[in-house]
């Protein structure tokens, strides 16, 4: 499928994974919609070619205003990308007392429900668009589980429990929305160097990146985004979940 021409929303677009994603989609001709909250929105760069609309993607209402303005563009809805999410660490038990249950709640809603959330609503405006070769083919939806869908470290559980459920979303919304022509897929990124790990040290750093098989370094935000546009490019890419990790497999700690 074509990206040029297209409307495309990327969620968590204004910094790391979905900022880049967003940039490089714009770059390839598509008018993207980056929906992001408010406070993201206000640090982010301006890119041509880039719309910010605020959304938190556990709000419905929001989910399709931010829907609106890519069907109202006056391009044809094709590609959605997730990559809004969070990942607060906490054990089941620790010191502290047992993992917060409102915590381990809001986790699950950001990451897993309102990655659905965005799916389901952007997709009910895919179905409706006119299919762009003869095999009915109407768009994408790609979402961002983590390696930690399949080995979550301690403390991430509540990150390890929403990242498994999108990946396991991935066969069943494949066949989902076969019959409106939509693609389902999931990336499932390693050690990423986004804004998230501005804050760990250079020691740190560099731990981590020995840990990964090879190359020895962390992702960059620009690889998922690469791994993104093959995807939607790449017509007979459904129903699966991609690994980003050079070849790691996580540690317990």
């Amino acid at each position: 499928m074509q990206i040029a021409n297209t409307a495309a929303i990327v969620t968590g677009g204004a910094s790391g994974l979905g900022a880049a994603t967003a940039k490089a989609l714009a770059a390839k001709g598509a008018r993207v919609f980056a929906a992001d909250l408010e406070s993201s929105i206000a640090k982010a760069e301006a890119t041509e070619g880039v719309t910010f609309v605020e959304a938190d993607v556990t709000d419905a209402a929001a989910v399709q205003r931010a829907v609106d303005a890519a069907t109202e563009s006056g391009a044809p809805l094709r590609v959605v990308v997730n990559c809004a999410g969070i990942g607060p660490a906490s054990r089941i038990l620790s010191k502290k007392g047992p993992h917060d249950l409102d915590l381990f709640r809001k986790v699950v809603e950001v990451n897993l429900v309102g990655t659905f959330n965005v799916m389901t609503l952007a997709a009910q405006a895919m179905a409706a668009t006119e299919p762009v070769d003869d095999k009915g083919q109407r768009g994408v939806v790609i979402n961002t589980a983590s390696v930690a869908a399949f080995e979550g470290q301690i403390g991430q559980i509540a990150y390890s429990a929403s990242k498994g459920g999108v990946a396991g979303m991935t066969i069943p919304a494949a066949r989902d929305l076969a019959s409106s022509g939509i693609r389902v897929m999931t990336i499932a990124p390693g050690i990423i160097d986004t804004p998230m790990m501005a804050g760990i040290t250079e020691e740190f750093r560099e731990s981590l990146a020995a840990s990964v098989p090879f190359p020895k370094r962390l992702g960059t935000p620009d690889e998922y985004a690469q791994l993104a546009l093959n995807i939607v490019e790449h017509d007979y890419l459904n129903g699966e979940v991609i690994r980003l990790d050079g070849a790691l497999r996580m540690a317990p700690r």
